[in-house]
């Protein structure tokens, strides 16, 4: 097949499908096929009810999701199409792609918890967040790039969301202003984006390297580190990328539960009616904590992009 995608991107795919027992063609072929359209209801100002009967009117095919009670994926219509109905520019629904929604159901947040999201622009999980909480309790959403962050406030303005906090600090900083404060916090790295890589595609991928790898899982596990010490003890911290390399995923938490011996558990990832790959127990020559195994991958498939979670519990401070 020629896909144009990195020859060695390529190769370390071949690694890891090998190693996760995985088809390389089937998650090639994933790669190379055309994105499904997946929309979330949004809550706050709408029901699912009132959103399928509406696009049932309007002709459009919806295909329910069995472990989202509130997304749909819809079958005969383009990003564009949506983007021009009139409930998507109200803010009812909202494009996000299925792997996408599946950190916010992790962390499960309360109404009445304090919940930061540490990389939170364009403001698609942030959005979800407060719906999950129903506007209530207290949510930080924080971007270090001021261009992002006026997208995000603009997002959380269509969707309706009032009980957000909007801040501008660079993401390995933000414990030193919110030391053990959160109950949750989310943790959605910037990535490679491996999982998101499109054949047809070429700006999906034209900037990929394995230094650019090195580099974020750098920022990644400082921003991680951060995001545990503004954690109370006793929270739930959920770490997530859309990316395939394990030195951004496993090697990350692997690098966090080192550093902070005891403090840190990992905790089992479950979302209802839905079926993970398992994680990778080692990479090249790493061999990761027992701990790892806890954490969750999904590889390329119909209907899904890449993604990687893990739900990590705070266990005692460590600040």
């Amino acid at each position: 097949m020629d896909t144009h995608l990195p020859p060695l991107f390529l190769e370390r795919l071949k690694d890891l499908t090998e190693k996760a027992q995985r088809s390389y063609g089937e998650v090639l072929n994933a790669l190379c096929a055309s994105r499904t359209i997946s929309i979330r209801v949004n809550t706050l100002l709408s029901t699912k009810e009132s959103i399928y009967q509406e696009l049932e009117r309007l002709n459009i095919k919806l295909v329910t999701v069995p472990w989202h009670q509130n997304a749909f994926i819809l079958e005969n219509t383009s990003i564009a199409d949506v983007t021009e109905l009139q409930l998507y520019n109200e803010g009812k629904i909202y494009i996000q792609s299925l792997s996408s929604m599946i950190p916010a159901l992790v962390l499960s947040p309360k109404s009445e918890e304090k919940v930061l999201d540490i990389a939170a622009a364009p403001g698609s999980k942030t959005s979800q967040i407060a719906a999950l909480m129903e506007n209530k309790g207290e949510i930080v959403a924080n971007d270090i790039s001021q261009n992002r962050i006026y997208k995000l406030i603009s997002i959380l303005k269509m969707s309706g969301v009032e009980n957000v906090k909007i801040m501008n600090i660079p993401g390995e900083l933000i414990w030193k202003k919110y030391p053990e404060y959160f109950d949750k916090v989310l943790v959605d790295v910037p990535c490679s984006m491996e999982g998101r890589f499109r054949c047809d595609d070429a700006a999906s991928y034209e900037d990929w390297s394995t230094g650019k790898i090195k580099k974020l899982a750098k920022i990644q596990k400082w921003i991680l580190r951060s995001a545990v010490s503004a954690a109370k003890p006793g929270g739930t911290i959920v770490y997530s990328t859309c990316t395939l390399a394990p030195e951004e995923n496993e090697e990350v938490i692997d690098w966090l539960l080192e550093k902070e011996k005891g403090k840190v558990v990992t905790e089992d990832v479950v979302i209802q009616g839905f079926t993970f790959d398992q994680s990778l127990s080692s990479w090249k020559n790493a061999v990761f904590s027992s701990q790892v195994a806890k954490t969750k991958r999904i590889f390329p498939q119909k209907n899904m992009e890449g993604f990687y979670i893990a739900k990590l519990k705070k266990v005692s401070s460590t600040l």
